[in-house]
């Protein structure tokens, strides 16, 4: 199994269709959520996925809109009893606002919480997040207010390739980061500071040799503008479509002709308890 399911398209204004842009990563193993808002379980029990089966949350940046879930999700895990221990990867700027947002909430003096595990990622292009049998993830900063990843995720078993821009700016560091890929999910907010409009996304895909496009942290519902996959198509000669919320992206299947191999070894760190409150923190990297 490996696939990706959309969770929700919209830009930070969510409508009732559309929700804040956030996804989840599948395989065999592993349950990666990419982004965290508004009730995480309950748009996960949508999507027909237990919320338990989590196993790592990766989080792009301390904005509201991917971020703010993260207090309910991590509260309701242990009022139902969770006891699996659950990594949480970011920058040091992300991780060190969701920690102080959490210790607002005293989450520290919750018994027996269950162990947390963070995973501070450098900036720095093609940082190796995560390695499982179905898929390999690499991060890279990309241009936004504050700082911010995009992702590069490798299903070795068919050797396809996605990547996700997060929300940026036109850049060649995501340019670089989706070099070649099967499928880009890149934002289309609109064109302004630390966003893409979606011919912008169109031109990134064009310059990367993407072979499909998907629109993402698009205007909805009122707020929706003008056929934005048609602007896209102004830049890009590939396929072009917008996420959904609900979206599955299949990757069980091999592509006609092999793409590219990967060879990868994840960096190895070993974190630290705290036996105050059951938590585990990662080393500064």
């Amino acid at each position: 199994m490996s696939k990706v399911i959309i969770l929700g398209s919209s830009n930070a204004i969510p409508t009732r269709h559309s929700e804040n842009t956030h996804m989840v990563i599948l395989g065999q193993e592993r349950m990666v959520l990419v982004d965290s808002v508004s009730n995480p379980i309950l748009r996960l029990e949508e999507a027909g996925l237990n919320f338990n089966e989590l196993t790592d949350i990766i989080v792009t940046h301390f904005h509201p809109d991917h971020a703010s879930g993260i207090p309910l999700l991590l509260m309701d895990m242990w009022l139902m009893g969770r006891q699996k221990p659950l990594n949480i990867y970011g920058l040091h700027y992300t991780l060190d606002r969701v920690e102080t947002l959490m210790g607002l909430y005293n989450w520290s003096e919750w018994p027996n919480f269950f162990p947390v595990v963070f995973y501070r990622l450098p900036i720095r292009e093609m940082t190796p997040v995560l390695s499982c049998p179905d898929f390999v993830i690499h991060a890279s900063p990309v241009h936004h207010m504050i700082p911010n990843i995009g992702l590069r995720i490798e299903f070795p078993n068919t050797q396809r390739v996605m990547a996700y821009s997060c929300d940026t700016e036109p850049c060649e560091e995501v340019v670089r980061l989706s070099q070649n890929v099967d499928i880009l999910i890149h934002e289309a907010t609109g064109e302004s500071p630390g966003h893409s409009s979606a011919q912008q996304a169109g031109e990134i895909a064009e310059k990367a040799g993407v072979k499909k496009l998907y629109l993402i942290h698009y205007p909805t519902g009122k707020f929706t503008k003008s056929d934005i996959a048609a602007e896209a198509k102004m830049a890009f000669q590939g396929d072009v479509a917008l996420a959904t919320d609900f979206m599955t992206l299949n990757f069980e299947t091999k592509p006609p002709f092999p793409i590219l191999e990967y060879i990868f070894k994840m960096e190895e760190s070993v974190g630290k308890t705290n036996s105050d409150d059951n938590q585990f923190y990662q080393p500064e990297i």
